[in-house]
């Protein structure tokens, strides 16, 4: 699929869990390219990655083994209609379609990656009742989470966090201060330790791909650190399913210079204009007109 421009464009950001709703694939199957592309996936991953992206409803894409390839899919045929970047970010699931755009994995391997971590994943969260939740207002110390038997999930933003564990610690939980929580609707607490069932076998899968050298930089989600050693970027992805997104850091670490994010954009530009409002950041909806 050939690329076309989006005028300054130096930064792709790719959306993770979450982002998915109905119909994600449909503004993007007009792509020269796309359909056979999605078609290849499908017989790759064993799901009807056409149907899931065009006519599956929201609850069906809730389900963890199936947003993760569709989010991956849909962000590789956005980000092949642009041109090649200078820095690529993912959040979460959107690592892997960060890598293939930076040269580290190819699409089919990348869409393959997503469909095995989300089957781990979700095989993980049938072991044993868990949740998340936002903190909104006022952040809870390390020590009050810990005390709480939650864990660190995800800081999207400065002040902006999630917490993870079980379902009946987060039914107990009650913030100090003027904290609040709002419960998330996803299938476990993921990037905690209630992972860890799928950190291993994710670990062996990784292992068995041949990584190519970045041909941009990758910052990466457990510190914010850029990269371009393909080896160690893909290394990183099965602890990174124990460990906290830290989103902000990556933020902190975006250069100077247009942002865009892939499909399905949204919820990535937001975090952008709350915490780098000096960045110029735009989402991408459909294919760029000739």
């Amino acid at each position: 699929m050939p690329g076309r421009s989006v005028e300054g464009v130096t930064t792709l950001l790719a959306p993770g869990q979450g982002a998915q709703a109905p119909g994600l694939l449909v503004p993007w199957l007009t792509a020269p390219g796309a359909v056979t592309a999605v078609e290849r996936w499908s017989a790759r991953t064993g799901l009807d990655l056409l149907g899931l992206g065009t006519t599956a409803p929201a609850d069906v894409l809730r389900q963890t083994d199936v947003a993760q390839p569709v989010l991956t899919a849909a962000a590789l045929l956005s980000g092949r209609t642009l041109d090649a970047p200078t820095l690529v970010c993912g959040h979460s699931v959107g690592e892997l379609a960060a890598l293939a755009l930076a040269g580290v994995l190819d699409d089919d391997e990348a869409v393959a990656l997503a469909a095995v971590r989300g089957r781990l994943m979700a095989d993980a969260a049938r072991l044993r009742p868990t949740g998340m939740a936002a903190v909104l207002g006022e952040v809870p110390s390390a020590e009050e989470v810990a005390a709480a038997g939650l864990e660190l999930g995800t800081v999207n933003a400065p002040g902006q966090v999630v917490l993870g564990g079980p379902v009946e610690a987060l039914d107990a939980y009650a913030p100090s201060g003027r904290a609040r929580l709002r419960r998330l609707e996803v299938a476990a607490a993921f990037h905690t330790s209630a992972m860890a069932p799928a950190r291993d076998a994710l670990a062996a899968h990784v292992a068995g791909l041949a990584p190519g050298e970045a041909v941009c930089p990758v910052v990466a989600n457990a510190d914010g650190a850029v990269l371009t050693d393909g080896r160690a970027l893909l290394d990183r992805l099965a602890d990174q399913l124990v460990r906290p997104v830290r989103f902000d850091l990556c933020l902190a670490a975006l250069p100077d210079g247009p942002v865009v994010e892939l499909a399905p954009s949204g919820v990535l530009t937001g975090l952008v204009r709350r915490a780098r409002p000096d960045l110029a950041v735009e989402g991408v909806r459909a294919p760029v007109p000739a």
